[in-house]
């Protein structure tokens, strides 16, 4: 087969790959493990940082935090429950962590008993059990896997104070442990949509980047791999954590947002975003081309956080009558100002302007339009909106009071 042929094919596979994924648009991370139950808190001490670093932050020796797995009995986890929260929030994927820095699985793996089925308690795989909610409820299912740091195993990186990094063997680790457990995801709790790596510009090896990529290719060629699996052998590009770039960006590209200050669970962090805020950054993501991770952090009970849920119902709310908007929506073909009243998302013959501050005056002015508007109305409502337009500059005629404080979504229909 000839290079051509071969760059051709792959392409037509990562576009079949991708499609629903383009379409999804927001989706659900969940980052829980151990770090769930210490909750951001370690000898009677407020350790700074992201819950699910608290291991490296406080330097916890290896002994000591594996302790932890005798505590961990999350009896409160019901799988139904988490796909339906994310169903009512409007999500159309879930990533969840099967490993992350803290080495601890939570899945049942034959390659070390640190993990949930044999070192907790609880005994029970709840992979497994979301796999099979996810297959049945029609939500794709992703896993964050943690394939360079890992704290746990002697070979990983990242833990220096239990293990000297002069004797690590980083290619034996990757080889024997890493690989062989994406293996045991990608065969053991099939289909998985979306293999998300981490850390992935400290892995020192483009050859290891490449054979996972191949790995996950000749095992599960319609898997999504995220773009921190390194050196730049992701099917899209990962934004940096909470990072929405300034401009709309062209290409396949996501954002994974904390929806307070931290991913793991944190007792004392309550500074939720609001609906609105989500809703906004929702928009924004979408009107610039890309894909909106939005994380929980469920608890050492299994419970996801009432204010998070609280929150993800009340997006859910406004995608039911705005979703039109966001869902297989483009990046605004137009140019939208810094400082407009509006963002802009788009589909073939329509744009979708979200007004985010409502003209007090009565007069919605949209710049830019490319073509001639033909009929403007209320995405919520279907009320007519009345408009004049001089080239590329537009009109409306706005009503005195928003339909919707937060975003009130117009749609201009395109000759």
């Amino acid at each position: 087969m000839s290079l051509a042929v071969e760059l051709k094919r792959e392409e037509e596979e990562k576009e079949k790959r991708m499609e629903w994924w383009r379409r999804a648009k927001f989706g659900m991370f969940i980052h829980w493990g151990l770090y769930s139950i210490p909750a951001g808190v370690w000898k009677d001490k407020r350790i700074p940082g992201i819950g699910e670093w608290i291991m490296y932050r406080a330097k916890i020796p290896v002994k000591e935090y594996e302790k932890l797995t005798e505590l961990f009995n999350p009896v409160k986890f019901n799988a139904e429950e988490w796909v339906k929260i994310a169903k009512e929030a409007g999500m159309k994927y879930m990533v969840i962590t099967a490993k992350h820095h803290d080495g601890f699985c939570l899945f049942n793996t034959r390659y070390t008993d640190y993990n949930v089925v044999k070192a907790t308690p609880f005994g029970r795989d709840p992979l497994k059990e979301l796999s099979s909610v996810c297959r049945k409820e029609g939500m794709k299912l992703g896993f964050y896997y943690s394939h360079v740091l890992d704290w746990h195993h002697p070979d990983g990186m990242g833990n220096d104070w239990d293990y000297d990094p002069a004797k690590k063997d980083f290619v034996r680790y990757f080889r024997d442990y890493v690989e062989p457990q994406v293996e045991e995801l990608l065969t053991n709790y099939a289909p998985v949509a979306l293999l998300w790596f981490d850390i992935g510009n400290r892995l020192p090896y483009p050859e290891l980047a490449r054979e996972l990529r191949d790995l996950v290719r000749n095992l599960s060629p319609d898997t999504i791999i995220n773009g921190r699996i390194g050196h730049g052998m992701g099917d899209y590009i990962e934004m940096g954590d909470n990072k929405i770039p300034e401009h709309k960006l062209e290409g396949d590209w996501e954002v994974p947002m904390t929806l307070n200050d931290t991913w793991g669970y944190k007792s004392y962090d309550h500074n939720w975003k609001t609906p609105g805020r989500v809703i906004q950054i929702l928009v924004e993501v979408v009107s610039k081309g890309g894909n909106l991770l939005l994380n929980v952090g469920p608890t050492a009970e299994g419970e996801i956080p009432k204010p998070a849920v609280d929150v993800l119902k009340e997006v859910g709310k406004w995608l039911k009558v705005n979703g039109e908007s966001i869902y297989g929506a483009s990046a605004s073909p137009i140019e939208v100002p810094t400082d407009a009243l509006y963002m802009c998302t788009a589909k073939p013959g329509k744009l979708f302007i979200h007004v985010i501050a409502w003209p007090w005056y009565g007069e919605l002015k949209v710049y830019d339009i490319p073509e001639k508007v033909r009929r403007a109305y209320l995405l919520a409502t279907g009320d007519e909106l009345s408009f004049t337009q001089e080239g590329t500059h537009l009109k409306i005629k706005a009503p005195r009071d928003p339909p919707d404080n937060i975003d009130t979504v117009v749609v201009l229909e395109l000759d």
